[in-house]
């Protein structure tokens, strides 16, 4: 790969696990294993996209199109692998970032400062953002009143307004009409023209005709074949054509086998397989198996908790459990140091605090002493 890049996608992989209660999801954030079923969205992918480039991604559904995108994004983080992003991104898609309980216009605003305009930059661009996306009223209406096109429209108008150096489109040309489609079309020509990056995910291969330079075919998980837009789509035609022929047996047959396949990935040998390759390609290069662990590893988020973590919870746990069964106890901690079975059997006398026990004491001295005092004043008397 070269240095001359504005998009770096290396050994990249996304793991979904299967959880079936909440009980499962607690136990993996925790590190506990389970048996949960593992599904590999994206199993290896590597491309870049140079600047100025636009990249169509192309593929049936299921295979890990959205996925890539949003990773690049920034919206779900990779499992393992490099992902270097040069810019700034902007994805539109329908419900990208939009929140559904707030007005189209609160969502241009909300929107915006999520990518670091300032307020008076944003009231400069609200009534052109509100013009191209076109919806009229709707605009002061709350998004889930919205249409799938609607949304897509305030998603496209918005992203594209915002100038990013980055353009991420996810299927958002699909659901609108001819003349929105242009009015995009034509946006998206200009962005080329200024030289922006775009990356195009989309099932029209006459839109990816069209837009892009080159395109990136992922078929379930992997990447299958990336080059010019022609020889491409080409290839990915001659697939289709031919999945098309199956018998519906047939195609149910294979879709099973490619999702076992992703099921059944083992990313410790995939990690080894990319070993044994560079080092074979560089072997004057030491320590190769520590540099792809890096690289597998080294800008990955993890979603579950480290060992250390879980580590320093259980501790703190136990250590909270202790210092109540302690006071529950009734013994002191010099006494439960010596005797440590004592801290199942309680104490019979209660032992209040020294300061309560003087208080209680004084308490009965005088009311003892009230007492005498009212005998021998009723013995007087009687006399």
């Amino acid at each position: 790969m070269t240095e001359d890049y504005k998009i770096k996608v290396q050994n990249v992989t996304k793991e979904y696990d299967l959880f079936k209660t909440q009980a499962d999801k607690l136990k993996s954030f925790f590190s506990v294993k389970t048996d949960v079923p593992h599904f590999w969205s994206l199993m290896g992918i590597s491309f870049e996209v140079k600047p100025g480039e636009a990249l169509g991604l192309i593929g049936v559904n299921g295979s890990g199109k959205s996925t890539i995108s949003n990773i690049i994004s920034g919206i779900i983080p990779q499992t393992t692998g490099l992902v270097d992003v040069r810019g700034d991104t902007s994805i539109v898609a329908i419900n990208a970032g939009l929140k559904k309980n707030l007005t189209g216009r609160e969502n241009i605003r909300l929107k915006s400062l999520m990518q670091g305009l300032t307020n008076e930059e944003i009231d400069d661009l609200m009534d052109e953002i509100i013009a191209f996306a076109d919806i009229g009223d709707f605009v002061d209406q709350p998004v889930k009143s919205y249409s799938s096109g609607m949304k897509s429209r305030l998603g496209f108008s918005i992203a594209v307004h915002i100038n990013p150096d980055i353009l991420i489109i996810d299927e958002a040309l699909s659901v609108g009409d001819d003349t929105f489609y242009q009015k995009c079309v034509d946006k998206i020509a200009d962005f080329k023209k200024q030289g922006k990056t775009i990356i195009f995910v989309s099932h029209s291969l006459k839109q990816i005709e069209f837009l892009c330079d080159r395109v990136a075919w992922i078929n379930y998980g992997k990447l299958r074949m990336i080059g010019k837009t022609d020889e491409v789509v080409s290839k990915y035609r001659e697939f289709i054509k031919w999945f098309k022929k199956l018998s519906k047996k047939e195609k149910a047959k294979f879709e099973a086998d490619q999702k076992q396949i992703q099921k059944d990935f083992d990313i410790d040998a995939y990690q080894k397989s990319v070993t044994d390759e560079e080092a074979k390609a560089h072997p004057e290069v030491k320590h190769m198996a520590a540099k792809i662990k890096k690289r597998f590893y080294g800008s990955v988020i993890s979603e579950k908790m480290p060992k250390t973590s879980v580590l320093f919870t259980w501790l703190v746990t136990v250590a909270i459990l202790l210092f109540c069964l302690v006071n529950v106890s009734g013994h002191p901690v010099t006494h439960i140091v010596k005797h440590p079975d004592s801290i199942v059997k309680p104490t019979k006398q209660l032992k209040l605090p020294t300061g309560v026990e003087k208080d209680n004491a004084k308490k009965a001295t005088k009311k003892h002493h009230k007492k005498t005092h009212h005998k021998k004043h009723v013995k007087s008397e009687e006399k």
